[in-house]
């Protein structure tokens, strides 16, 4: 009998344990200690998997089957060894205490419910998943509405067999992660009754704006959103006011909802709910809150899969993550746009950027493996982590389903491949074989190749050369101190955004007259007097810390206001402890 750690329940693993459950494992027991909503459940760990690979002789059995398939990296080689990798897993036997840990583990979920059996989701929590670089969206598998203490084991087999999917293999290779370094847990939590779910970014993923929230929401259960199955609706809420500055309610075809002969299954959504609002203003707000409060837990841009509780109204965080583009600066930039030429269809600019190529039309994983070439533009209803070999060969990708937080666009990001999804009649509009012109900055696609694409990808490169160089004489001024530091003035606490990897040696002056104006907005003496005085020392601390956190470890030095009574009469309430006057330099 082992005497590893095989379970391990949410919020109940110590920091000691956060490499045994997993990215997606130690990331909802952190929340769940921190009390966020999580769903509850437990962890079958990756000491667990390593076990079970041990008992049954697999590993360098399965590393032998990749070193004899993949010679070329070719979407074919992963797909073989992939399959002769799974079967090995899904025929070896589950050792019995193993099994006897799991079954206890599930019978007292489901008595903590009051049921015999509770449904629950059998989730993927792969060592080397949600990592800062790279998300690892959808690469390994995922069960939903999983019933009976059998059916948990067989899905827990299947989770461990997608370790070695055609799609997973690939995506390590592409990141740079060794296969022998990949372990597997499984998270395996009671199942939501989901009334409309999603996904949020708390970057703007598109243009790397880091003031905003990007929620998009469906009805039904998250699969829908995250697969891209459906052209999700989609609110951007501003931080600082969380005021919602744009709204888009999409026309929802279908739904995934749970089938009563166990797991899911998609069905139409009911005509009174197709172009109704997934979301009310108010839970688009409560979402952009805690979006909000978990990048302040985590430090960084987090993207976020939640679902809406249909029974009690409440919000549950599903997992969080970090964005991987922009907050790790991988984001390549849009330079220009495309001029002329005959647009012929249109959609969500998901991944940035301009390519030129021969459309594919694939809508079957087959036309992929017979149609797909380097450099050809990947036109499709839909992608799912299957596509990956593919995407990785295109120069665009074009879905006509899916949102700017779907499978799709997430890889696309990541692969740095310009994408725009949701265009609803891609592969219908587009004639298979033909040049076409993907504008994914702007979300248009033309016909032919357009005047002015060369100029711009010269222009793309040529920029990426300033920002070699750029990086180059930064390095020399870091190496080389002067006898005189070099301080900057700042004011609006964003604007260092765009200034920190100027070459300086802290901020010399930093007004907080600016983070009174933009940040809080209200006089102090009027928040002390309707008792939220804790208003003005956290904002304040918040936008000294947003300029201080993203120069670390250069000094920041902060000049206190002296309350000018022209300039404070304007913030709210001022009128009533400021007196009117145009220059407070000549006195009143």
């Amino acid at each position: 009998m082992s005497s590893r750690k095989l379970i391990i329940w949410l919020g109940e693993g110590s920091e000691e344990d956060s490499s045994i459950l997993g990215g997606k494992g130690a990331n909802l027991n952190r929340l769940a200690r921190l009390g966020i909503p999580v769903p509850p459940g437990f962890v079958v760990t990756s000491l667990a998997f390593d076990y079970f690979m041990e008992s049954n002789g697999l590993r360098d059995k399965i590393l032998g089957v990749i070193k004899e398939y993949v010679r070329e990296g070719k979407p074919e080689e992963y797909e073989e060894a992939g399959k002769v990798a799974r079967s090995l897993i899904l025929n070896a036997e589950v050792p019995k205490d193993l099994v006897d840990e799991v079954v206890k583990a599930y019978t007292e979920l489901s008595r903590r419910f009051g049921v015999n059996a509770v449904s629950v989701a059998v989730r993927s929590s792969a060592t080397a998943e949600d990592l800062r670089a790279a998300s690892f969206a959808g690469q390994q598998d995922t069960y939903l509405n999983v019933v009976g203490a059998e059916e948990v084991i067989k899905y827990i087999k299947d989770v461990w067999a997608s370790t070695y999917s055609a799609r997973a293999l690939a995506y390590r290779d592409e990141q740079g992660i060794p296969h022998e370094k990949t372990s597997m847990a499984v998270v395996v939590q009671k199942l939501v009754n989901t009334r409309s779910a999603g996904v949020m970014f708390t970057i703007n993923p598109v243009t790397g704006n880091g003031d905003e929230v990007v929620i998009e929401a469906s009805w039904g259960l998250g699969e829908a959103v995250v697969g891209g199955k459906v052209t999700p609706d989609r609110w951007v809420v501003g931080k600082g006011d969380l005021s919602v500055r744009d709204r888009y309610v999409s026309r929802k075809t279908l739904m995934v909802v749970r089938d009563n002969a166990g797991l899911t299954r998609e069905v139409e959504v009911p005509q009174d709910l197709a172009v109704k609002p997934s979301l009310s203003d108010e839970e688009v707000v409560k979402l952009a809150k805690i979006g909000i409060e978990l990048e302040r837990i985590y430090g960084y841009p987090v993207d976020v899969e939640w679902a809406l509780d249909a029974d009690t109204g409440e919000v549950y965080i599903l997992q969080v993550r970090p964005e991987t583009v922009y907050s790790t600066k991988k984001a390549r930039q849009a330079v220009g746009s495309t001029t002329g030429g005959k647009a012929v269809a249109k959609g969500i600019p998901a991944s940035p950027g301009v390519a030129v190529g021969r459309v594919r039309v694939c809508l079957t994983l087959e036309d992929a493996r017979n149609k797909m070439g380097k450099g050809d533009i990947l036109v499709t209803k839909m992608t799912n982590p299957d596509w990956v070999p593919y995407m990785k060969i295109a120069s665009a990708i074009v879905t006509d389903e899916g949102g700017m937080t779907s499978h799709a666009a997430i890889v696309s990001r990541e692969l740095g491949i310009p994408a725009i999804v949701g265009t609803g009649n891609a592969t219908n509009v587009l004639r298979d074989g033909e040049v076409y012109t993907v504008d994914a900055t702007h979300g248009v696609i033309y016909e032919g190749e357009v005047e002015g694409v060369k100029a711009e990808s010269k222009a793309q490169a040529a920029q990426a050369v300033t920002t070699q160089a750029g990086d180059i004489i930064l390095h020399i001024y870091r190496s080389i101190r002067t006898a005189t530091g070099v301080y900057m003035n700042l004011g609006v606490p964003e604007k260092i955004d765009e200034y920190k990897d100027l070459p300086f040696d802290g901020i010399g002056l930093m007004r907080i007259e600016f983070v009174l104006s933009s940040y809080i907005g209200d006089h102090p003496l009027y928040l002390i007097d309707i008792g939220n005085e804790e208003k003005f020392v956290g904002k304040l601390a918040e936008g000294v810390a947003y300029v201080a956190k993203a120069i670390y470890p250069r000094p920041v030095i902060v000049r206190f206001s002296d309350f000018k009574s022209n300039e404070y009469r304007q913030l709210r309430g001022g009128e009533k402890y400021e007196p009117e006057e145009r220059n407070p330099m000549l006195g009143w």
